[in-house]
């Protein structure tokens, strides 16, 4: 039989059955107890501990503040600190006045003199309690970096793969940090010794019961209601049981999830729409109270992924609201519900679920994020900066589409932004909206010192075919950057071959483009040739006619060089046949031959692939 932890018991004045050796002290021990107890609301009739509880409130309102804050911009670890600095002042104030923080850790709150701290739901004290902390304490001295250690601590998710709280805290090592574990019995009625008699009997009678030879697998795990009554009376809690049997299988193991997850997904929860929906059509007397319902059963199926039926319920909930009037109190609790889904910590859940590879049900996840208000937009670009897998970032994006076109506004700002990825994710948004003012708008990504940025954004202003459009696209061709030069060159011809040629006619006569890379002088010259105009193939021809003298014998041969890159940048059947006039002249320099060669065999592949062109 495996060894493990005496089990541990939490109660009030009768955690435990009373010892039958002494009754009387245990009675007087009972009595004691209840008169010495002080209720919370004589307590904070005390100005003094009242005035402490708001301290230690508002050193709690600033911890979620900057939680909220580390969730929005995780990525921004170098902020970290700022957003934590109120907290941790409001905790260094509270320890020059009363010394150290000490709170309990509730199931669902951080408690001190017998009052909540958190006045907002929040999952962090139910982390921490369910790992087996109960106390808390901050010590004076406490800095910003242990503030930050502290709340990623808390932020971490043992679910994921991440280490338990109580092991990463007892990791980080914090001076002015201690957290206090469940450990032993205690209860301030009874002795060591009536405590320890008591666990000896739980234990005993535990074994015994629990004990089984059966084929029933599960027989050794059940205990009845009566053996609880007559046994266990009034305990609250019970860890550590020893049990004996034979161990459940995987494939049993397996086969009862999947039966509980059926359970769930496929009769439960469509139970429990449905007795909804009938108790909202029966009539609405009180819709405060059906909006609460409504929430929670939002926040089960957020936990369970099911996006489905929460489009089912919306979808309902707007078809009722139709038929009853905006101003009904159908119409309210549609309202109501469409804000809750929208709102961050809910958000933060679907964000959480687009972090994984692969998504269960793509559609019904846009198809409840197209459905919200415009006010969530901040919210959902929180989520995409949190997000790596290429797909859902792409996902997110196209729902962000439908908001782009209502309200630009914040999507532009973020064109600012210092990453890369977030600027690119802007113009995909921008540019699948239709914004009449797109074009403006990518003028200022034109501004960003990323050259991937730039060239990217060159590429999309490329497709827009508008006068706007070419005048960005040629302001570009003075850029500092050659790649952004010949990324432009050669996208002008796409908007009007005309004022392309005479544009980059003009570019490569001047005086200064003889300094520029050959590398950019071959693009400039196929990008000159790519716009098909008569005047380039005669340019192009006067270069190659051009006899070398004494003194301008290299420059004729470069400029011979990049006639020959125009006219293949120009990829017609005309040029491929001037190109073969080219290898064939024996008048021209071996460089220019050999040149011509090679791009009349780029040329023909371009033109006719790997078939024989026709005499």
């Amino acid at each position: 039989m495996a060894q493990v932890a005496p089990p541990k018991a939490r109660g009030g004045p009768s955690a435990s059955a009373p010892p039958p050796e002494k009754p009387s002290a245990t009675a007087q021990a009972k009595a004691q107890a209840a008169a010495a107890q002080v209720s919370a609301e004589d307590l904070i009739k005390d100005p003094k501990i009242k005035e402490q509880v708001e301290a230690a409130r508002t050193v709690v309102f600033h911890l979620m503040k900057g939680i909220k804050q580390i969730g929005m911009y995780r990525h921004m670890e170098a902020k970290f600190g700022e957003y934590l600095t109120k907290a941790t002042d409001a905790l260094n104030a509270y320890c020059d006045k009363y010394g150290p923080l000490t709170f309990k850790v509730d199931v669902a709150n951080f408690v001190i003199h017998k009052q909540e701290l958190f006045n907002e739901e929040s999952q962090i004290p139910y982390k921490i309690f369910k790992d087996g902390i109960r106390q808390i304490i901050f010590r004076p001295g406490f800095t910003v970096e242990e503030m930050v250690q502290f709340t990623l601590i808390c932020l971490s998710d043992p679910d994921r793969g991440a280490e338990d709280l109580h092991a990463q805290f007892w990791k980080a090592q914090m001076s002015h940090f201690e957290f206090i574990m469940v450990e032993g019995f205690r209860m301030d009625e009874f002795s060591e010794e009536e405590i320890q008699v008591e666990v000896d009997k739980v234990v005993d009678y535990l074994q015994r019961r629990l004990r089984t030879h059966s084929e029933d697998y599960l027989r050794f795990a059940r205990v009845s209601e009566e053996d609880l009554d007559s046994k266990l009376d009034h305990v609250d809690q019970m860890r550590g049981v020893v049990v004996t049997g034979v161990t459940a299988t995987a494939d049993l193991k397996a086969r009862l999830q999947k039966d509980i997850n059926e359970e769930e997904n496929q009769r439960l929860f469509p139970k429990l729409i449905s007795a909804v929906f009938q108790v909202v059509e029966s009539g609405v007397d009180e819709p405060a109270m059906l909006e609460d319902m409504f929430v929670q059963l939002l926040d089960a199926m957020l936990l369970q992924e099911d996006f489905a039926t929460i489009n089912q319920v919306v979808l309902k909930l707007r078809a009722m609201a139709q038929r009853q009037g905006d101003d009904s109190p159908i119409g309210m609790i549609l309202r109501s519900f469409l804000s809750k889904m929208g709102e961050e910590q809910r958000l933060s859940r679907v964000g959480d679920i687009l972090k994984s590879a692969k998504l269960k049900s793509p559609n019904d996840i846009v198809r409840y994020l197209t459905g919200l208000d415009g006010f969530v937009v901040p919210n959902l670009l929180g989520v995409l900066e949190t997000l790596e897998v290429p797909e859902n970032r792409t996902l997110l994006c196209d729902v962000l589409v439908k908001y782009a076109k209502e309200v630009p506004e914040p999507f532009v700002n973020r064109l600012k932004s210092d990453r890369p990825q977030t600027i690119r994710d802007m113009i995909y948004v921008l540019d699948r909206s239709q914004h009449p003012d797109k074009i403006k708008f990518f003028g200022q990504a034109l501004k960003s010192p990323n050259l991937a940025i730039k060239l990217e954004v060159i590429g999309i202003i490329s497709k827009g075919r508008t006068g706007e459009a070419r005048k960005l696209i040629s302001a570009c061709l003075d850029d500092t950057n050659p790649q952004v030069r010949m990324t432009a060159a050669r996208c002008l011809p796409e908007f009007d071959r005309e004022k392309a040629y005479i544009d980059l006619l003009k570019l490569v006569k001047d005086e200064a483009f003889g300094k520029k890379t050959p590398e950019e002088r071959q693009a400039m010259y196929a990008a000159l040739g790519s716009t098909g105009a008569a005047g380039a193939i005669s340019y192009f021809q006067q270069l190659l006619s051009t006899k070398g003298g004494l003194f301008n014998k290299q420059k004729v041969l470069d400029d011979k060089l990049m006639a020959v890159y125009g006219l293949a940048g120009a990829g017609t059947i005309q040029t491929y046949k001037l190109l073969g006039e080219i290898v064939q002249d024996t008048t021209q320099p071996p460089e220019v031959v050999s040149a011509a060669k090679l791009q009349a065999h780029r040329t023909k592949r371009t033109l006719f692939g790997d078939k024989e062109p026709e005499a």
